[in-house]
C-alpha cells in the first residue's frame, strides 16, 4: 500500500474514532424519538364503504388504487351505509380506521354489550353532495294519486316505500323528512331492504317507491334515471328543506345532464343533498390522513353533476372537528417537501425535523470539543513514548551498556513505525531527535558520564 494512502486512511480512522461517540449520542437520541413520533404510517388501513355497486364502494376502489402507489394497502369493508360505518368507527375492536359518512347521520356508540369506550372521531373534509333520490313507479302514482306525478312527500300515505336497510343513514333521514311533512310513518308501508333488492322490488312492482342517498356515480342511480316507467321525485321545496335541516343543501339536476341526446331529464329536477364526509378515528396516523386527503382531491376534485371543478373536497360542512393534518392541507395544499421528494422521505423529514433541530442544538456546543480531542488523540500517539524515554535516561550507568543500547534501539524501532498526519510530523521528528540526544549521553569507554 502506498505510504500516502496509508497516512490518509489513518487520518480518516482517527477522525472517525473521535467523532464516533458524538454519532452514537445522536443515534441514542434519534432512536427513541423515532419510536415516539412514529413517522412511518402503517402499511395497511381499513376503509368502511357501503353497499356493493354503490357510490361509496366505487369511490373506495379509487382510493385503494391511489394509495397502493404509496405502498399502502387499503382493505375495503362493505357495509349497509353511514349508520353502520359510524358504529364501526366508534367500536375500537372493529378494526375500521376510516369510513364514508353521510351528513346528518346520527352518531352511534359502540354496539350493545361492548365494554370499549366509543372512539372520538375527526373529519377529513366534505367530499361530495349525496342527493336524496326518491324514485317511484309512474303506474303507482297513477293508481294511488290519480295522476302520474308525485308532487309532495305528504302524498306518500298508503304507498309501499323502501327506505333502505337499517345500517344505512337513509331510514333515519327519511323519518325526519316525513315528520317535517306531518306524515305518520304508520300510514306508509315501510320496507327496509338493501339497495340492490330494493331496486329489484321496485322494478318488479313489489314496491311503489324507494329512496336512498348516493352520489350520481352510483350504478343504481344511473340505471334508474334511464329506466322507462320510473320517475324521479322533484323536491320543489328543496330550499325550504335546507333551511329546516342544516346538514342539507339544495341542488339541481340539470336538464339533459343524464343524456343530452335523449334530453334526460326533460327539465331541471330539484333535490336535497346531505354532504358526504370522510371520517377517521382521532388516533389515525397523520401521514395516512395526509394521503387520504390528497387522494380525495384527485377523486372528488373534478366537475360533476352537482359541483364545479375545485369545489370539493372542502373543510366546510364537516359536522365533526377537522383533523389537524387535513386542516393543514386545506390551508397550504400538499406539503412543500412532498412536491419534490418521495412521500416516505418527505414525511420522515416533516415529522422528524423538530427532533433533528433539537439534537443539533444539543450537539453543536459539544462539537467544539472535537478539534481538541482529535489533536490530543494524535499527539498522545507520540507523547506516550516520552515516559519510556525518561526511564531509559534515568538508568544510564545503572545498566550494562549493551543492555541499555538494546532497549533504546528497540524503543527507536517502535517509534519509527509511528504514523501521524503531516500536520503533526514535527512532533514525531522531535521525539526521534530526543531519542538520539539521550543515546548520546551514554558514556563510552574511558570517558566520564556527562553531567545532567
Amino acid at each position: 500500500m502506498p505510504n500516502s494512502l496509508r497516512l490518509t486512511l489513518l487520518s480518516v480512522r482517527d477522525l472517525l474514532a473521535t467523532v464516533g461517540p458524538f454519532a452514537l449520542l445522536a443515534v441514542a437520541l434519534l432512536v427513541p424519538a423515532y419510536y415516539v413520533l412514529d413517522p412511518t404510517p402503517p402499511k395497511k388501513v381499513v376503509l368502511a364503504t357501503g353497499v356493493d355497486q354503490g357510490a361509496y364502494a366505487e369511490f373506495g376502489q379509487r382510493y385503494k388504487t391511489l394509495l397502493k402507489t404509496y405502498g399502502i394497502e387499503v382493505e375495503l369493508r362493505s357495509t349497509q351505509g353511514a349508520a353502520e360505518n359510524l358504529a364501526l368507527l366508534r367500536a375500537p375492536a372493529s378494526g375500521v380506521d376510516l369510513a364514508f359518512v353521510q351528513g346528518g347521520a346520527d352518531d352511534i356508540a359502540a354496539p350493545a354489550g361492548s365494554d370499549d369506550e366509543p372512539a372520538p372521531l375527526v373529519s377529513l373534509g366534505s367530499l361530495f353532495f349525496e342527493p336524496v333520490w326518491l324514485f317511484y313507479r309512474e303506474d303507482s302514482a297513477q293508481r294511488l294519486l290519480k295522476s302520474g306525478t308525485l308532487s309532495g312527500l305528504a302524498q306518500l300515505a298508503g304507498w309501499k316505500l323502501n327506505i333502505g336497510a337499517p345500517g344505512s343513514g337513509v331510514p333515519n333521514l327519511m323519518k325526519k323528512l316525513l315528520e317535517a311533512n306531518h306524515v305518520d310513518p304508520k300510514q306508509i308501508t315501510l320496507l327496509e331492504q338493501s339497495q340492490t333488492p330494493a331496486v329489484m322490488a321496485l322494478l318488479g312492482a313489489e314496491s311503489d317507491a324507494l329512496v336512498f342517498a348516493s352520489a350520481p356515480e352510483s350504478l343504481m342511480v344511473q340505471m334508474l334515471l334511464q329506466t322507462p316507467g320510473i320517475k324521479l321525485f322533484d323536491f320543489a321545496q328543496a330550499e325550504a328543506y335546507s333551511r329546516r335541516f342544516a346538514f342539507m343543501s339544495p341542488v339541481v339536476l340539470p336538464r339533459g345532464v343524464v343524456d343530452l341526446a335523449g334530453d334526460r331529464p326533460p327539465q331541471d329536477v330539484h333535490l336535497v343533498a346531505p354532504t358526504a364526509t370522510l371520517v377517521a378515528r382521532e388516533g389515525t396516523h397523520p401521514a395516512l390522513i395526509q394521503l387520504f386527503v390528497q387522494a380525495a382531491q384527485q377523486v372528488h376534485g373534478g366537475a360533476g353533476w352537482f359541483q364545479r371543478k375545485g369545489e370539493f373536497p372542502t373543510a366546510l360542512n364537516t359536522e365533526r372537528p377537522l383533523a389537524k393534518e387535513a386542516q393543514r392541507f386545506y390551508q397550504s395544499g400538499v406539503p412543500l417537501l412532498q412536491r419534490y421528494l418521495p412521500f416516505w422521505f418527505a414525511n420522515l423529514i416533516d415529522r422528524m425535523w423538530p427532533v433533528l433541530v433539537t439534537i443539533v442544538a444539543v450537539l453543536l456546543p459539544l462539537s467544539r470539543m472535537l478539534p481538541p480531542l482529535y489533536e490530543f488523540r494524535i499527539r498522545s500517539r507520540v507523547f506516550r513514548w516520552y515516559e519510556q524515554l525518561r526511564e531509559l535516561e534515568d538508568t544510564i550507568g545503572a545498566k550494562p551498556s549493551a543492555q541499555w543500547l538494546e532497549e533504546i534501539a528497540a524503543l527507536e524501532s517502535r517509534v519509527e513505525r509511528i504514523t501521524v498526519p503531516l500536520a503533526y510530523t514535527d512532533e514525531l521528528y522531535a521525539l526521534r531527535s530526543h531519542i538520539a540526544l539521550v543515546r548520546s549521553r551514554l558514556p563510552t569507554a574511558g570517558h566520564p558520564t556527562p553531567g545532567p
